[in-house]
């Protein structure tokens, strides 16, 4: 299992350096010139040159990008053009942690309750609960973070006032934008749980188990959504790494200054460093999360070959 796992970590090394290749070029391709950009548009040619040797924009690209390989990996990715702050210090003071525990909580409730549907409709497939349970989840499916956000805040902090309308801190905060967050990933999970627990209940091996006498919630539970999990657990994972690099709306809705919001306000102020600062390490993110999920792959059903 440990060469599997360093394997499969040996394999990522590739993506990361296309993620940064992309992230670096990001700086290159968008139209206008940077040193401009940064300088401002009253900056004299005396100025903008002087910038660009600043900046390094005057080496070749591949020195650049050298530079900044370098420099990212000893956690330097450069300063806020808005703040003057190092963009590492912006991202990981309070920003990233609050957009992880955003993602966490919406994961969770969208794992709990979306398995929890999933399993109830294919054990009672074809009847009115089955029935209700999926048209929730394709409502869930088609609604739009920002409308569903706005309905939640309408109705338990405007009328009920049982949660918080924008902020983070407390539980109140929390609530309703993890709901917020996570009801699609319910309907995704649900209904893929749904699919994939049907076609396992279906195997032969499943109905040789009923033929022995073995209970219903034993042939569920222990042999059934052991396999039926498999491809759920992709789900679940690309999940997480949507809801985090996803969060732009809800935080946007709810006021919550996490990545997202960190992302918008870069972009608004043409804060390039800080763009490409949260893009790098919401990407890294993903990468991360897509390598332990197929290590859950493994540990889950040991006959997978990854390979």
């Amino acid at each position: 299992m440990l060469v599997f796992i360093v394997k499969r970590f040996l394999q990522t090394i590739p993506v990361v350096i296309g993620v940064t290749l992309a992230v670096f070029l990001m700086l290159h391709f968008i139209p206008g010139d940077p040193a401009r950009i940064m300088a401002g548009e009253a900056a004299s040619e005396a100025q903008l040159e002087q910038m660009r040797e600043n900046l390094g924009l005057n080496d070749p690209l591949w020195v650049q990008y050298g530079r900044y390989v370098s420099n990212a990996l000893q956690g330097d990715l450069g300063r806020s053009i808005r703040t003057n702050r190092p963009v590492t210090a912006e991202i990981f003071d309070q920003r990233f942690g609050i957009t992880v525990q955003l993602a966490t909580v919406g994961t969770a409730l969208a794992v709990l309750f979306g398995l929890t549907a999933g399993i109830i409709s294919a054990t009672r497939r074809g009847s009115i609960i089955d029935t209700i349970l999926m048209l929730i989840a394709l409502l869930g499916l088609s609604m739009p973070n920002f409308w569903l956000g706005i309905l939640l805040i309408n109705f338990f902090s405007v009328q009920l006032g049982w949660f918080a309308t924008a902020g983070w801190g407390t539980f109140r905060h929390m609530v309703l934008p993890a709901l917020t967050l996570g009801v699609s990933g319910m309907a995704i999970i649900a209904r893929m749980t749904r699919s994939s627990l049907i076609d396992v209940l279906n195997q032969d091996y499943i109905r040789t188990a009923y033929a022995k006498g073995v209970k219903e919630r034993v042939v569920i539970y222990k042999h059934a959504l052991r396999n039926a999990l498999i491809p759920v657990i992709t789900v679940v994972g690309l999940q997480f790494g949507t809801l985090l690099g996803g969060a732009i709306i809800t935080e946007s809705v709810f006021a919550i200054n996490g990545m997202g919001r960190l992302i918008v306000d870069s972009i608004r102020a043409q804060d390039f460093p800080m763009v490409q600062g949260t893009v790098l390490i919401v990407s890294l993110v993903f990468v991360v999360v897509n390598t332990l999920v197929d290590i859950i792959y493994r540990m889950v059903n040991k006959r997978i070959d990854l390979g």
